[in-house]
């Protein structure tokens, strides 16, 4: 059964127009999409031959690794050798640690982004602050922030500020920790910042591995935004999504759901893989969820009420949220036949069939969303299902999914719905890897090395895995990860058993197996 999605259902939130080049975001301009070169920001050819690539099947702005001054005083170079072989896209200065490279960064490139975290006392180990000593810091940002901001009114160049789950100041630590809300103050500190020193020309993003903790986020920032009387332009993205399925489904579920929401005026869909693949991938879910307001979405899904939920229960002896087939599959915890009746291993539990309308929330009881596809590549029906369901699952109380894809296999379906669980957070059923899609600053080939510790370490059931380019945000944006593997330098790996670091500037010929080595004296080894 269809569900529709008018304008009225699906109203894409007033943001500010905001000129970035030649191209505008904010309003009711379509989304737009970007990603980030890998190569060295110094080498200015193999920069300015990425960039062509990119653009050519489709990326509409690039984001560049300015790590010091000598590359941000290179970004010209890189633009007028774009601009000689008639490339005009705006590009963006991706800044860490140092103001000053912003601040030349700024006379020269569309955007730089700049991270909160990087505008206070990183060491500052304190873990109490008075108010006094809060406002105090207030003071001091304003003050390194206040330079950059003239030379940006004067180039009319618009500041990203860029929020990283994990990347979060002690002072914001202190106050909320390393939360959503936490997430959402120290963006919206830095907009009364700028707002202070009379500049508006900002775009906020709230990134995070977790895809929950993206979503709400940039919830919560439309709502505090709201609540102030504005609005800025949004830029989504998951970070450290990884690679292949995964992270394709983890991109959607968290891009998809806010852009279905009306929230997001550019996308990043970051994938460990050339940065080339990421572009068809951002181009459905924008044609999909990203354009103007007047835009007619249609769903395919239904919810399966259950009549008995104790009966559910027992019936398996299962948690939800459950995996569900349309006919039997092997893998799934129960299945569907065509009359939409639950059969599990101690027989049949009764179920209601209802229509999924956008505004009926909390009206029914709890239930399985089911979604229903046919005649689309495997790709579309993997951002299809992970968006949609990650929409309707925050409006509609569900304990499971169902995934119909009618040109496949129950199997296939199943396993669909299991790795949408797993990249929504909700259900692990086999290893997590947060992997960093790799930039300028990365001195090792990371997509090699996820392929590796993937190929020995793919069984491990619930256990999280990060592999992560360097140590610029690695070990702030890995937190959640039981192990984490991380780029140190030219072939030299540091290995962490949670936060704490276990090896640093290990041989990368031995770096898997010493990861295996730490596992297994962690306990969650399993042959």
């Amino acid at each position: 059964m269809s569900v529709l999605f008018s304008s009225s259902n699906n109203q894409k939130i007033q943001s500010k127009e905001v000129a970035i080049g030649n191209m505008v975001i904010g309003g009711n301009h379509p989304v737009l999409i970007q990603s980030m070169t890998n190569t060295k920001t110094l080498d200015t050819d193999a920069t300015v031959d990425q960039i062509v690539r990119l653009a050519d099947v489709g990326c509409e702005m690039v984001r560049i690794t300015t790590q010091n001054i000598k590359e941000a005083k290179n970004l010209n170079e890189i633009k007028n050798a774009l601009i000689q072989k008639g490339y005009g896209l705006p590009l963006i200065a991706d800044v860490h640690f140092n103001p000053k490279v912003a601040e030349v960064a700024a006379q020269i490139v569309e955007k730089v982004r700049i991270n909160p975290g990087n505008y206070v006392d990183r060491n500052n180990l304190k873990i109490d602050f008075t108010e006094k000593e809060y406002r105090s810091d207030l003071v001091k940002i304003e003050q390194k922030l206040s330079p950059l901001i003239d030379i940006c009114k004067k180039n009319n160049t618009v500041i990203r500020i860029g929020t990283n789950h994990g990347s979060l100041s002690n002072q914001i630590l202190a106050k909320y920790g390393n939360t959503p809300e936490g997430m959402v103050e120290s963006a919206i500190e830095f907009v009364q910042v700028c707002r202070n020193l009379n500049f508006e020309h900002l775009v906020l993003s709230m990134k995070a591995s977790n895809v929950r903790v993206m979503i709400e986020a940039n919830k919560l920032l439309v709502e505090r935004m709201t609540k102030n009387g504005y609005y800025y332009p949004i830029h989504l993205g998951v970070t450290e999504a990884g690679d292949s399925a995964d992270g394709r489904l983890k991109s959607a579920a968290g891009i998809g759901n806010l852009l279905l929401n009306g929230i997001g005026d550019t996308i990043r869909v970051s994938l460990t893989e050339i940065p080339e693949n990421e572009i068809p991938v951002a181009k459905q879910l924008v044609e999909l969820y990203g354009k103007k307001k007047d835009n007619l979405l249609k769903i395919n899904a239904e919810k399966i009420i259950i009549k008995n939920n104790d009966q559910l229960i027992k019936s398996n002896n299962l948690k939800p949220p459950y995996a569900i087939s349309q006919g039997f599959s092997e893998i799934a915890d129960f299945s569907l036949d065509q009359k939409n009746i639950l059969h599990g291993n101690k027989g049949i539990i009764e179920t209601e069939t209802i229509s999924i309308m956008p505004d009926s929330v909390g009206e029914f009881e709890t239930g399985i969303i089911k979604l229903d596809y046919s005649g689309l590549t495997e790709e579309a029906v993997q951002l299809r299902a992970a968006s949609e369901f990650s929409y309707l699952y925050d409006l509609h109380s569900s304990i499971g999914i169902c995934v119909n894809d009618e040109s496949t296999s129950p199997d296939i379906n199943t396993q669909l719905a299991l790795d949408i669980l797993q990249a929504m957070g909700l259900r692990y059923s086999k290893t997590e890897f947060i992997a960093c899609p790799s930039c300028g600053r990365t001195n090792f080939d990371i997509q090699d090395h996820l392929k590796k510790v993937k190929e020995k370490t793919a069984h491990l059931k619930g256990i999280k895995i990060a592999i992560m380019g360097c140590l610029v945000n690695g070990p702030g944006e890995m937190a959640d990860a039981d192990y984490g593997y991380v780029g140190s330098g030219t072939g030299k790996v540091n290995l962490f058993k949670g936060s704490v670091l276990v090896y640093t500037n290990l041989n990368e010929n031995i770096a898997v197996d010493t990861l295996i080595s730490i596992i297994k004296e962690g306990g969650d080894w399993k042959d």
